[in-house]
């Protein structure tokens, strides 16, 4: 699914690969990770993360845009497919400058309301997160009706943004870094598994300079 979201995402912007060094292949507790970064052109800073463990009973998704050179959203997508359950996330933060169209994304989340819901708790960043992001829960029998939805949602996201206004990276760079050092200090659902399996240096090292790229 991430090389599928890849894809599309070249459909409107050049990917240019960033060398990650000893973070594109690691092994944290009983995950093996690989994980790839790139400046997408005229879009801002793309990762690109996939996971599998327990025997290849769990596998995990992630596609992170941080959107520095267009006044959108930071944009999160984690998928999980374990024990029989696919789980998807998309998640939006408010990173914006001055304002941005969601229109195309609120349309997909409308579209999607029918599948069932999943409830992610209370967390820290909840004050900045958007409410047109969504979360769902379903057997593997929902596989193919939420990979339809992720692609749509991502394909709107990407539509959006092409009409968004183009900003410097600086000032979009501050405003993610708001929410990229909360997450190493106040913690979150992966953050917490990095830096218990390689430490609170090098979590801050990927999250900074490889998924968020804050720090470029």
């Amino acid at each position: 699914m991430i090389q599928k979201m890849l894809r599309t995402i070249t459909t409107k912007h050049h990917l240019n690969a960033i060398t990650i060094g000893e973070y594109a292949k690691m092994k944290v507790g009983v995950m093996n990770f690989q994980i790839w970064a790139f400046h997408a052109e005229g879009l801002g800073h793309v990762s690109a993360m996939t996971a599998t463990g327990m025997f290849g009973l769990m596998k995990m998704d992630t596609l992170i845009i941080n959107p520095t050179e267009r006044d959108m959203p930071l944009f999160s997508y984690d998928r999980v497919h374990a024990l029989g359950n696919d789980t998807l996330i998309y998640e939006l933060y408010d990173t914006i400058l001055e304002k941005a169209s969601l229109g195309r994304v609120e349309a997909v989340k409308e579209n999607c309301k029918h599948l069932p819901d999943h409830d992610l708790g209370e967390h820290w960043y909840d004050s900045i997160k958007l409410a047109v992001s969504l979360s769902k829960k379903g057997k593997n029998a929902h596989t193919p009706v939420f990979d339809a939805c992720a692609l749509e949602y991502l394909e709107a996201y990407l539509a959006d943004a092409a009409e968004a206004e183009y900003c410097e990276p600086g000032p979009k760079k501050d405003k993610a870094s708001v929410y990229v050092e909360g997450l190493l200090k106040h913690g979150g659902p992966s953050t917490d598994v990095f830096k218990k399996g390689i430490g609170d240096e090098k979590t801050a090292e990927l999250f900074r300079n490889i998924l968020f790229g804050t720090a470029r």
